[in-house]
Parts: C-alpha cells; structure tokens; sequence
C-alpha cells in the first residue's frame, strides 16, 4: 500500500462530552485502555504521515503523542479558531491545505473503527458509512449502487446509511478549491464541514464511492462514550475523574494530570520510591503527563486473600512503612484531614443540600455537625513514615518476588518525603468496603432511608486481618475507621451522580455510627 497521508482533527472544544472535555482534549478521553486518538493511530500502517489540527488543550495532544508515539511521523497544525465565530470543522481542515497537497484521508478524532479495511485514496475518492437508523444523531448518506450520491444533514429521512466521519479524498485540489469557495461565503458558519464540500463535489460530477463498515463506535456524545466503552475491552479498573486520566499500552502506562504541579510532584515522588524498587521506573515525562514500565504481576484485588493480605501488610511494614523525620508533621495532618476535608465538603454542597434525616434506622445530622464531633487535634497525631498516599487493592501488584506499587500520591498536606501511616492503612480500610469491583457493578445503595454496600466475603477476611494487624503493632483502630469516613466524604465530590452522593451519605452514615456507639 502507498503511504498514507491521514487527517485528524482534534481542536474542537468537545461540549457534547461535558465534564469530561473541561480539563482535557476530546481526542484524549479514555476508552477502555487507551485514548480515542490511539484507536485511531493504531488502525494505520506504522509509515503513515499524520497531520493533526490542535486548539483547545492542543498542547496536552502534542505531549501525548509524543510520549505514546515517538516514532510516528506527525505534523501538528495551529488552528487559530477553534470556537465561537468563524470556527468550524471546514475552517480547521482548510488551515492543513499547504500540509495535504496529496490524496488525503480524513479521520474524525470521534471516529473509532475496528477492523476496517483501509482504501488508499490514491485512485477514487470514498465515504465511509455504517448501517444506523438515528439520523437525528447523525448526517446520513444515500446510494445508488456502490457510488454515493448525497450526504444529508441530520434528521433528514429516507437514508442509506450513516455517515461515520472517515472519507478518502483523491481530488484534493478541488476539494480545498471548493473548502476555500465555501468559506468565503460562509465565513461565520460553524457548521462547515467536509460534507459540504463532498455534496459540492457530487453535484459537479466527481465520483465518490460508499465504503462500509460494521464495526463503528462514536464518541461524540456521552451517550455514545458509554455504548462504546461497554464495547471495548477493557484491562483496567479505575474510577474515572475528570481532571486526571490513565492509558495501558503493550508494555508501558501512560499517567495525565491538568494540574502541572501535580504531575511534576508524581515524578519527583516516583524517582524516589522507584529507587528502593516500590514502584515501577518512570522512563520519561512531560509537563502534563509521565510513562513508566508496566509492572510484571497481578492486579492485588483479584487475588487478595487471608493469606496474601497478610503477608502484604508484612511487606509494606518492612518496605514501604519506613519512619522518616518530619517538622511539624502534626500541622500538615491537620490540615490534610481538617482543612482539606472542609474544603472538600463545600464542593459538594455547592451541588446538593444537606439535610438532616434517617438513614438504616439512625438519624443523621448535617455534615458539620458531625465533623465538630471529630477531635482532629488527636486524629492528627499522626506517624511520619515513607507512604504512597493512596494505597488501595487496584494501585498494588502483586509480582513473583513481592509486590509493587502504581499510582501513588503526589504529596501529602505538600510534603513529598512523609507521609501519616494511619493515611495509608485508612485508604486500605475504606477500600475494602468499597473497590473498582463493587463500584463498577453499582452494588451499592442509596434512597431516602437506606444506604448499603455489598461485600465479598473474601474482602471481609481481609479487614479481620487488617484489624489484628493494626492492635499487633499498637495502632490506634479508631483514627483509621474515623480517616475511613473522611476519605469518603472527601471523595464524593471528585465523582458523578449517583456515586457522589452514596459516598457522601456513606461517610456521613458511618462517622454517626460510630459517634451513635462510643
């Protein structure tokens, strides 16, 4: 096959995604283990010429594709409008006319097809369509035979099939001629697209054949993002969150943060942990994201049990739990568990209200209530040691020689050397109640009188074991069960409806349980 030249564009802003485009580019959302960009990538030949417009978090396109694909060839064009007046799908494609002086594909970034059979468009021009029967969703194609003969706009009836957003184009020169011709008469129109001038080229005689495909998937809507996640598989549990993401390739996991602080803090602490052989090697970074090896073993939540959680806590003891020096450590527990969790508390109100009321039989107060009953003068008696800061069953493998550990935390209260072990073992405690496993399945429960999570009986070993653990090494239980209950107020509203309000509701329920028996 010639070497392809393929266009993606991927500046436009993505609101039809919501939250999930307010941190990051359309083109990195997650599906499954990987980005949407990456399907795509991986469907061409490994000498293919990508040209990629970039605007809205263009930036984080160009660091990703630079960590996850070194080695491909790829021109990155600016496009200098990529909202508002005068933006349009047919503007961003027009500002790659000096790059694509040659037979082009053109690959929305929202388009995902497996196993398609990739037409050079160095002989004929095609579209690519997919049996559907929503043309409100999307622009629509009618045949005669194999040759298209229109492209409809949405919601218009009497359809063949759906348009995908993938086409091939031979004629280049007269498709930019006509894109330029549009343009000047529609220069506010943002609804230009490469459909336009297809319809144009039709009516003036230029042939495009149809190309079918059953295996499309379509992500420009959440609706369709989540159809299209169920389809893919998927090797990872991890709970979504909109200002941070994770990517598994072959051999190797790719880390995202928005916050640049964050991400530079992960590496520092990384670095460190990784040279006592705690978590795998970071083998390079940028400003928004980090690559490190994939480490050899088992996910610990498939596999923990009795025996093994036990021997973990050994490990980690001997490990990872090393005490450490820290000034005024007890300051920076109060305010990793008092400030930040005030903090927390008014993010989520500023969605819900907070009303007292029953829940499993025990009157519930208002948030503040219960926090007041909180001494978090002695909770934040805490014990410096080497810690990961977000130690839960999904962020531990277990290997051949040990374990080894993923996703640590960047800092904690700011500091990046000590970290309160209660943290640690709490973030253990809350996860085995609740985990990817029982989240993913929603096997939990919340209405006006009842709050409830399911658990394996596997999981409950695992707490008795981690109860005698903490009373064998004089431990106070109580910090971690109270901790236990701030970690899920502090995570309600880092998550969706209705995960958010079981776990806020969860945490409240649980802190007045434990007030309700003292």
């Amino acid at each position: 096959m010639d070497v392809l030249n393929v266009l993606i564009t991927t500046s436009g802003l993505g609101n039809r995604l919501g939250n999930l485009t307010n941190y990051t580019n359309k083109s990195l959302v997650r599906l499954a283990n990987k980005p949407a960009i990456s399907y795509i990538i991986d469907a061409y030949p490994d000498n293919t010429n990508f040209i990629i417009t970039i605007g809205y978090c263009g930036d984080y396109v160009k660091q990703f594709l630079s960590l996850a694909y070194p080695d491909k060839k790829i021109t990155f064009i600016d496009i200098d409008k990529f909202e508002g007046e005068g933006s349009s799908l047919g503007y961003s494609i027009f500002k790659c006319k000096d790059a694509l002086q040659k037979p082009f594909i053109f690959h929305a970034c929202d388009t995902i097809v497996n196993n398609f059979e990739i037409v050079s468009p160095t002989e004929y021009n095609w579209v690519a369509g997919a049996a559907a029967n929503n043309s409100g969703a999307y622009r629509t194609i009618n045949v005669i035979g194999s040759n298209v003969i229109k492209i409809n706009e949405k919601d218009e009836l009497g359809y063949d099939y759906t348009y995908i957003g993938l086409c091939g184009i031979y004629d280049y020169k007269l498709f930019f001629s006509i894109l330029e011709e549009l343009l000047l008469a529609n220069s506010n129109k943002t609804s230009l697209s490469d459909t336009h001038v297809i319809n144009n080229m039709l009516n003036s005689s230029i042939a495009f054949k149809l190309i079918k495909t059953e295996n499309w998937h379509d992500i420009g809507n959440t609706n369709e993002l989540i159809n299209t996640r169920k389809a893919l598989k998927c090797d990872i549990k991890v709970l979504d969150k909109d200002d941070e993401s994770i990517f598994f390739f072959k051999d190797t996991v790719i880390k995202f943060f928005s916050d640049k602080n964050i991400c530079k803090n992960r590496i520092l602490r990384g670095k460190s942990l990784s040279e006592e052989n705690l978590t795998p090697v970071i083998i390079d970074s940028r400003d928004n994201f980090y690559k490190y090896k994939k480490a050899n073993g088992i996910v610990f939540s498939d596999v923990a049990s009795y025996i093994t959680f036990n021997n973990f806590l050994e490990w980690a003891m001997l490990n990872l739990w090393k005490p450490v020096e820290c000034d005024n450590f007890n300051d920076l527990c109060k305010n990793f568990y008092y400030n930040k969790t005030l903090l927390r508390v008014e993010q989520y109100l500023n969605k819900y209200n907070d009303d007292q009321h029953m829940l499993n039989g025990i009157q519930i107060p208002g948030v503040y209530q219960l926090l007041e009953k909180v001494n978090f003068d002695w909770l934040a008696t805490g014990i410096p040691v080497q810690f990961h800061g977000d130690l839960i069953l999904d962020n531990i493998i277990k290997t051949d020689k040990g374990f080894t550990l993923i996703d640590w935390r960047q800092d904690f209260s700011g500091n990046l050397l000590a970290g309160d072990i209660y943290y640690d073992l709490a973030k253990l405690y809350h996860n085995l109640t609740l985990n990817h496993h029982i989240l993913d399945r929603k096997l939990f429960f919340l209405d006006n009188n009842t709050c409830e999570v399911y658990c394996s009986s596997r999981l409950i070993d695992c707490k008795k074991i981690l109860t005698d653990f903490v009373c064998k090494k004089g431990l106070d239980f109580k910090k971690i069960e109270i901790l236990s209950c701030i970690i899920w107020l502090n995570m309600a509203p880092l998550h969706a409806y209705p995960l958010d309000q079981f776990l806020f509701n969860f945490g409240k329920y649980n802190l007045q349980k434990m007030f309700h028996n003292l």
